[in-house]
């Protein structure tokens, strides 16, 4: 049997996660720009929604809302608050066992968030480089580890990332990193993958981008319908990743051989 659900975007299909894809990268209405393709008419650009789509395009550059000093600041009221969380299931939040946990479990949530302190820019660090190559390129494999924003328990699982290069490539461990700062924010796994993908598209500009993750959500595991081997599948592509089936196919490919 096969309990996989796939989210996989066909080619036509313009559904986006959430709330009709108004946010990306958690901050901002971001428009992805693709290769222009064939069009029955010419169309006019429209002035304000050109600058609407610029200043959508550079934000993800200015998009960190949490800093160490945030940090710093926040760790008290937050270990207080999972001090209250241990009285409200039963515990004594004195007892030797527990006695440090608030702090611990702060602490670690920070941790386990701290996407939140990082932006596309301090990643990339002159990781741009100009290149003559045209060919696919692809990291997959890629291990995730996220939290599920509805009951703040543990997502995991392997990102796979491909693009067609335009001129530009970026170092290879930087997919890696942009995989980092968005999964380790509270997330959803639909707009996760969406936000990798305009990530690397706006920084790179390249032909196109493709990004599947497979991952298991805790909260189908451990509560709910409590099924161990569920797997949930998303996609999202870009450019020719999405307007050419042989170019999707063979992404598809490389990634499950």
């Amino acid at each position: 049997m096969d309990n996989s659900k796939h989210s996989q975007l066909l080619p036509g299909e313009k559904k986006d996660g959430g709330d009709g894809g108004s946010v990306l990268n958690g901050h901002f209405p971001a428009k992805v720009k693709r290769p222009v393709g064939r069009s029955s008419a010419p169309q006019t650009p429209d002035p304000e929604s050109a600058s609407n789509r610029s200043s959508a395009m550079e934000s993800w550059r200015d998009e960190r809302t949490r800093s160490v000093e945030d940090n710093e600041m926040s760790l008290p009221s937050l270990a207080a608050a999972y001090g209250t969380i241990l009285k409200g299931l039963g515990e004594d939040p004195q007892r030797q066992g527990l006695l440090k946990t608030p702090w611990r479990a702060a602490t670690a949530m920070q941790f386990f968030t701290k996407g939140y302190q990082e932006t596309i820019i301090d990643v990339l660090n002159d990781a741009i480089f100009d290149e003559d190559h045209d060919e696919m390129v692809i990291v997959k494999d890629i291990d995730m580890f996220s939290m599920c924003e509805h009951h703040l328990v543990p997502i995991f699982g392997r990102v796979h990332i491909g693009y067609l290069p335009n001129k530009r490539v970026l170092g290879l461990s930087k997919l890696a990193r942009i995989v980092e700062i968005y999964s380790r924010r509270l997330q959803v796994q639909e707009r996760l993958t969406k936000q990798i993908a305009v990530a690397i598209t706006e920084a790179l500009q390249p032909t196109g981008v493709g990004v599947v993750i497979e991952a298991t959500h805790m909260c189908m595991v451990m509560r709910g319908v409590q099924k161990m081997n569920s797997k949930t599948v998303t996609s999202t592509m870009l450019g020719v990743f999405r307007e050419d089936p042989k170019t999707r196919d063979e992404f598809l490919t490389l990634i499950r051989s």
